[in-house]
């Protein structure tokens, strides 16, 4: 058995999950970030995230379900909440809140599917066109501080956290592995987990990865997102997450926290960024037609904000087919990529679920492994 650490490349929530999962199991482990945990360039950054449990797949729902038992311990650790309550809507005539609500009552998940007048009613700054669905358990991660606690619990368990450091490549070595950085560093690694976020399609060939696994790998898609701060008109009204679909536009918002000073919700249109080929191309710059989109939108559908964004920012998406996750393995090289903006709920499952993977506890979830049929899988 070789005695060099389990090396991690990427310290945002599925990175830094994953590092304190196998550190607390007393494995030896070396976190590789290219800047520093929570990076404002990359996907794990700033103070919200929705977590929510309403998926039209149960089996999303009921991964949720096991995530929040993570949530808890890890807020229990921290001694602080990490969640904050709020609620979640659903609504918009391709979001179907009647056939989500079927998901969360086959879940055992307590909701309210309400029409559009009584929606209205309880949430007087929305405008809706539909029936709406309600769920109470959703709420807001602050995901930079989620990162930092989940860093912090495996640096006390052992792990050794070098920041400033950029994965170029990972190269064979022995029964080893060598990850060299682009500054010509370099660490010996027993196994390698590749937790990048959108730096992973830059990084893809640099894996040491056979060439079938290579053509079998999905297809990946990187977008440079923006999200826009709107004030809201009443400052003592509390707003609730939510999400709307309709045939002309995704719409997602929840309350901003830290990023929208306390004082806003931040609202984003879901895949509305220009497609980029990796976070390397990520210039942070927010598109001044995408930015009116957004506007116009909320001035119709929001009247109870300020159609006036008083902040904005970008963050990236690195999306899958069919919004799958990838957690695969071809030989020592672990491939961890919640894609497709959904997967920060989902953190301390996705660190559990990786560390059986890497150390052969068990076999990995089938359908997050694409390349697990190939040979040396």
């Amino acid at each position: 058995m070789s005695t060099h650490p389990i090396a991690i490349i990427g310290a945002g929530l599925a990175g830094a999950a994953t590092a304190w999962q196998l550190a607390r199991r007393g494995h030896d482990v070396v976190i590789l970030e290219r800047s520093v945990p929570a990076s404002e360039w990359g996907s794990s950054h700033g103070s919200a995230r929705i977590l929510r449990y309403t998926y039209p797949d149960p089996f999303y729902t009921g991964l949720m379900v096991e995530a929040r038992r993570g949530w808890d311990e890890l807020e229990g650790l921290r001694g602080e909440r990490l969640i904050t309550p709020t609620g979640s809507l659903d609504y918009g005539a391709t979001r179907d809140p009647a056939a989500l609500a079927s998901v969360l009552a086959g879940a055992g998940i307590a909701h309210e599917l309400l029409t559009a007048a009584e929606a209205g009613d309880r949430w007087a700054g929305f405008a809706f066109d539909g029936p709406v669905l309600w769920h109470e358990n959703a709420g807001v991660i602050d995901a930079e501080e989620t990162v930092k606690t989940m860093v912090t619990l495996a640096v006390a368990a052992g792990a050794d956290l070098r920041q400033n450091w950029a994965a170029a490549r990972v190269l064979p070595h022995g029964d080893d592995y060598l990850v060299e950085s682009e500054s010509g560093d370099s660490v010996v690694a027993s196994q390698v987990v590749v937790a990048a976020g959108g730096w992973l399609p830059a990084l893809l060939g640099g894996l040491g990865l056979p060439q079938e696994a290579l053509d079998a790998f999905p297809r990946l898609e990187v977008r440079q997102e923006q999200a826009l701060h709107f004030p809201y008109r009443d400052r003592e009204t509390v707003w609730p997450t939510f999400i709307n679909k309709r045939s002309d536009i995704q719409v997602y918002g929840l309350p901003g926290g830290r990023d929208a000073d306390f004082r806003g919700q931040k609202v984003a249109e879901y895949n509305g960024g220009r497609v980029i080929g990796s976070a390397l191309e990520h210039d942070r710059v927010v598109d001044p037609a995408r930015r009116e989109r957004l506007v116009q939108y909320v001035a119709e559908a929001l009247p109870g904000l300020v159609p006036e964004p008083y902040a904005e920012t970008t963050c990236l998406f690195t999306n899958a087919p069919a919004d799958e996750f990838i957690i695969d393995r071809v030989g020592g090289v672990t491939i961890l990529s919640p894609c497709s903006g959904h997967g920060a709920k989902f953190a301390p499952l996705l660190g559990e679920l990786t560390a059986r993977l890497v150390t052969g506890a068990d076999s990995g979830v089938a359908r997050f492994r694409p390349l697990a049929a190939l040979a040396g899988a």
